[in-house]
């Protein structure tokens, strides 16, 4: 939730950027650092990243408030691998930062991109159909609407005096009833909007126009090429030196 339902970064040249831009050169950090779990690309991809931050004019206190768990995460993997994997522990630490070079742009793209214009490049750019990008965009609006639904099930709950005290079986169940509490309403709520869309035609079939235009500039060339150029650097560097060994996962 963090790292996606808060309110876009302050970010002004990332914000400059289009939408599909963005995610044509998160998707290359992502397919480049699949290939492979040698520590050399893994590392010298996340570093470009970290030394393109200033660049962006990210505030590094707002990115460490939303990025938060992805150290945690990599932690986490980089623990599980140790335990039950017979890996070497340069193969972890390459997942672990790879996990992390891999997640950052993505954090970059949908923290600095607002949701409507996401929608109108994927329309515009990708050619995704309207239906379903539009459709995506009102899930997407709708998240924050579903973490208030759950904090007003528990007021609701605590108010009637329903609590499980210090017993866990009856916290896990009372957290079973509340979860099928907030399917039942996230349903109702999305039958009630499918009916509105379709009733403003978006489940018609003739051409729909594009009130707000997405151009893709020269920049945004410049940062998907440069992104190519990071990528396919690292990769040969490490092949260059030696370490680079395919991963498929």
């Amino acid at each position: 939730m963090t790292l996606v339902l808060a309110a876009p970064l302050a970010a002004g040249r990332l914000g400059r950027f289009n939408p599909a831009a963005k995610l044509a050169a998160a998707a290359i950090v992502m397919v480049g650092l699949l290939v492979t779990a040698d520590l050399v690309t893994a590392g010298i991809v996340l570093g470009a990243e970290l030394a393109a931050l200033p660049l962006a004019r990210v505030r590094p206190g707002e990115l460490a408030r939303r990025a938060w768990p992805l150290p945690v995460a990599a932690a986490g993997v980089a623990l599980a691998n140790l335990v039950a994997s017979s890996a070497p522990g340069t193969t972890t630490a390459a997942i672990s930062i790879r996990l992390i070079a891999i997640a950052l742009p993505g954090v970059l793209v949908f923290a600095s991109t607002d949701a409507v214009d996401l929608a109108d490049a994927l329309v515009q750019q990708v050619r995704v159909p309207p239906r379903f990008a539009y459709g995506a965009l009102a899930a997407f609006r709708l998240l924050p609407m579903l973490a208030a639904e759950w904090e007003t099930i528990g007021r609701a709950r605590r108010a009637r005096g329903i609590d499980a005290g210090r017993s866990p079986l009856r916290a896990a169940a009372l957290f079973g009833s509340r979860v099928y509490a907030l399917l039942v309403a996230a349903i109702r709520t999305g039958t009630r909007l499918a009916a509105a869309m379709d009733a403003r035609g978006f489940d018609s079939r003739s051409p729909r126009s594009c009130a707000r235009r997405q151009v893709v500039r020269a920049h945004d060339w410049l940062l998907v090429a440069a992104t190519a150029a990071v990528v396919a650097g690292a990769n040969l560097t490490a092949v260059a030196v030696g370490a680079w060994h395919p991963l498929l996962l």
